[in-house]
């Protein structure tokens, strides 16, 4: 299930046709990435995860990151394809009757319906240990400073200090009728904007971008990356399952802290709107270069699921 695309009015930047083109190149380079080899179930249910679909947003944003930059999206595919893969991995965690205990993502039944639990373990295991080779091994004509320091990025969004650690608080928050705000707020500045700051910090770093441009972009990573879980806990609240290709009202079911049930369904969007006018702003020294990255985050707040 794919969310449309609106075009960026205030750029007449066709953001639709930009979608368009950059997910077909992540498809096919995600598609090349993993071959199905012994043991064939782990490759399978790898596979079956990586290629479910999905709207290919972190991919994209550390090509565009890249761009900004002056960097050739041919250099950052192979990071970009790792991020997507790291992501696939936490979303086949995350389904687990450990954590989120759901049975469909992305309109299809999750990982763990149809291989299993300890194979879909696994399977996220292969992906997140196969994300860092594939930069590793898969780089070419980017001096190799530049590929290690990518590879640290990525390394501290999933770690302890990124997507680890939040969702360890998300976990232990659930059920908790007292969650602060400040706790809200660091669940998910680490557990969904981390990543999404990676997406772009390694993105223009392979492209050789300097610590101040690198900052910036981080900085518009964070907002948008708060923006779009704001989203996220709206839509859990006010979407249908098949609307979102996941189970909708689970956050409510488990007595999650959100945005919603903290500030109010008025209030959140009003902050999500905020954080990407904020975001878009932080990008204008750079011009024309950053009409992509800036349609994009109009296309965070805007989507559907």
């Amino acid at each position: 299930m794919t969310a449309s695309a609106p075009t960026a009015p205030s750029t007449g930047f066709d953001l639709k046709g930009y979608l368009r083109e950059r997910q077909a190149l992540v498809e096919a380079a995600l598609d090349r990435s993993i071959s199905v080899a012994y043991p064939e179930t782990v490759y399978e249910s790898m596979r079956y995860s990586l290629m479910a679909g999905g709207k290919r947003l972190r991919p994209i944003l550390c090509l565009a990151a890249c761009e900004l930059v002056g960097g050739a999206i041919e250099a950052a595919m192979p990071t970009a394809c790792a991020l997507e893969m790291v992501h696939t991995m936490s979303l086949i965690h995350d389904d687990l009757p450990s954590m989120d205990n759901d049975d469909f993502r992305r309109g299809k039944p999750t990982n763990h319906k149809v291989y299993g639990e300890p194979v879909a373990i696994l399977a996220g295991d292969g992906l997140l240990a196969y994300a860092f080779e594939f930069v590793a091994t898969q780089t070419q004509g980017v001096p190799a400073d530049r590929v290690v320091r990518a590879i640290a990025l990525l390394g501290k969004s999933v770690g302890a200090a990124g997507l680890v650690g939040g969702q360890v608080v998300d976990l232990a928050s659930e059920g908790n009728p007292n969650i602060s705000l400040d706790t809200l707020h660091f669940i998910h500045r680490h557990k969904t904007a981390a990543l999404l700051e990676a997406c772009v910090t390694t993105g223009a770093t392979i492209a050789g971008a300097d610590e101040a441009t690198v900052g910036k972009l981080a900085q518009y990573a964070q907002d948008i990356g708060l923006a779009f879980q704001i989203v996220d806990d709206i839509l859990d609240v006010t979407a249908t399952t098949e609307e979102l290709g996941k189970t909708a009202g689970k956050d409510s079911a488990v007595e999650k802290a959100t945005f919603p049930k903290l500030y109010g369904l008025d209030r959140s969007r009003e902050m999500a709107k905020e954080l990407i006018d904020r975001a878009k702003a932080s990008l204008n020294e750079f011009g024309a270069a950053a009409a992509p990255l800036q349609a994009l985050a109009d296309y965070i707040v805007s989507r559907k699921n």
